[in-house]
C-alpha cells in the first residue's frame, strides 16, 4: 500500500471515530439529568473521549503519510459519515434539509483546504504563542456568554459548537508547534505549549458536550467540522506564514468556498429550528423525558401535565324511576 493511500484510509477510519463519538456524546447529552458539559460518572460518556482520541490519533499518523491538502479535506467528511451512522445505530434519520446543509458545509470546507498552502511556514515564538493563547481563550469566553445569552436552543448549541470548534483549531496549531520544536535533548522546553495544548482540548470537548445537548446532533457537529480547520487554516495564514494555492484565483476561490460552508450551516440550523420543539430540548431528549402514554405509564409522572382522575360515572336512581 502506498504512502498516499494509506493516509486517505487513516483519513477516513478518523472520520468515523469522528462521528461515532459524537453521536454517542449527543445521546449522553440527551439522556442525561446531570452535568451538561462533564458527565464524569458515565461510563459511555469516557467512550466517546476515547473514540475523540483515536479519531485524533489516526489523523496525526495520517498527516505523517500524505500531504496536508489531501488529508485535511477528508476529515470534513466526518459530518457526513454522521448522519447515515445515527439514522442506522440510533435511528435519528436526518431530513432533506439536513442533508443538503451537511454536503454543502462539507463541500465547501473541501474546496477551502484544497485552495489552502500546506508548505513549510515559519513557526511563531513564545510571545505569539501566548498572545494567541489569551485571544482564544477570550474569544471562547465571549462565545460562551453569547450562547448563555441566546433565548433559542439551536442557535445555543451552534454559539457552543462555534466555540468547541475555535478551540480545537487553535489546539490543532499548538499541537503542530510543539511537534515541530520538540526535542529529546529537551523534552520540556515546549511545557507551555503542550499545557495550553491540553487546556484547549479539554474546552473544546466540553464545549462541544454542551452543544449537543442543546442543539442535537446535526447543527453542531457541521459547526465544529467547519470552524476547526477554518480556524488552524486562518492561524496558519497570519502566523505561519501560510497562503493560498494559485494567487489570487486561489483566494477568491477561498472565499466563495468559505461561504458554500456557512450556507451549509445557516441550512442546518434552520433545519433545526424548523423541527417541533426546535426551541426545547433535543428530539431524542423528549423522547427519553417523555414515555408513550398507554404502555403503563403514570400520566400524572409525565413532567408538564397534570395528574389524570378517573372518574366512574354511575346512573342515578331517583324514587319512583328506574
Amino acid at each position: 500500500m502506498s504512502p498516499l493511500v494509506l493516509s486517505v484510509v487513516l483519513s477516513l477510519v478518523s472520520a468515523v471515530a469522528y462521528a461515532g463519538a459524537a453521536i454517542v456524546q449527543e445521546r449522553v447529552a440527551a439522556a442525561a439529568s446531570g452535568p451538561t458539559y462533564a458527565p464524569l460518572r458515565n461510563p459511555v460518556w469516557w467512550g466517546a473521549v476515547l473514540l475523540n482520541g483515536l479519531g485524533a490519533a489516526l489523523h496525526v499518523v495520517a498527516l505523517a503519510y500524505g500531504p496536508l491538502s489531501v488529508v485535511q479535506p477528508l476529515g470534513a467528511l466526518t459530518i457526513v459519515f454522521a448522519l447515515p451512522m445515527a439514522a442506522l445505530f440510533v435511528r435519528r434519520p436526518a431530513g432533506r434539509r439536513a442533508w443538503h446543509g451537511a454536503l454543502m458545509a462539507t463541500a465547501g470546507l473541501a474546496g477551502l483546504l484544497s485552495v489552502t498552502d500546506g508548505g513549510e511556514g515559519r513557526t511563531p515564538d513564545g510571545g505569539e504563542r501566548w498572545l494567541l493563547a489569551g485571544a482564544t481563550f477570550a474569544a471562547v469566553a465571549a462565545l460562551f456568554v453569547l450562547a448563555r445569552l441566546v433565548g433559542r436552543s439551536a442557535l445555543r448549541g451552534v454559539a457552543l459548537a462555534t466555540a468547541a470548534g475555535v478551540a480545537f483549531g487553535v489546539a490543532s496549531v499548538f499541537t503542530k508547534a510543539v511537534a515541530e520544536e520538540w526535542s529529546p535533548d529537551a523534552p520540556l522546553a515546549e511545557w507551555g505549549s503542550a499545557l495550553a495544548l491540553s487546556a484547549l482540548a479539554v474546552t473544546g470537548l466540553l464545549l462541544s458536550q454542551a452543544s449537543y445537548r442543546a442543539a442535537g446532533l446535526a447543527a453542531p457537529l457541521a459547526t465544529l467540522t467547519v470552524v476547526n480547520p477554518v480556524v488552524a487554516a486562518t492561524v496558519g495564514l497570519t502566523l505561519f506564514g501560510e497562503g493560498f494555492r494559485y494567487g489570487t484565483a486561489g483566494t477568491v476561490a477561498a472565499l466563495v468556498c468559505g461561504a458554500v460552508a456557512a450556507g451549509g450551516l445557516v441550512e442546518l440550523t434552520l433545519d433545526r429550528l424548523a423541527r417541533p420543539g426546535g426551541d426545547g430540548p433535543s428530539a431524542s431528549e423528549g423522547d427519553a423525558a417523555r414515555p408513550e402514554i398507554g404502555e403503563g405509564v403514570d400520566v400524572g409522572a409525565v413532567p408538564g401535565t397534570r395528574p389524570h382522575l378517573e372518574v366512574e360515572v354511575r346512573p342515578r336512581t331517583v324514587a319512583g324511576r328506574s
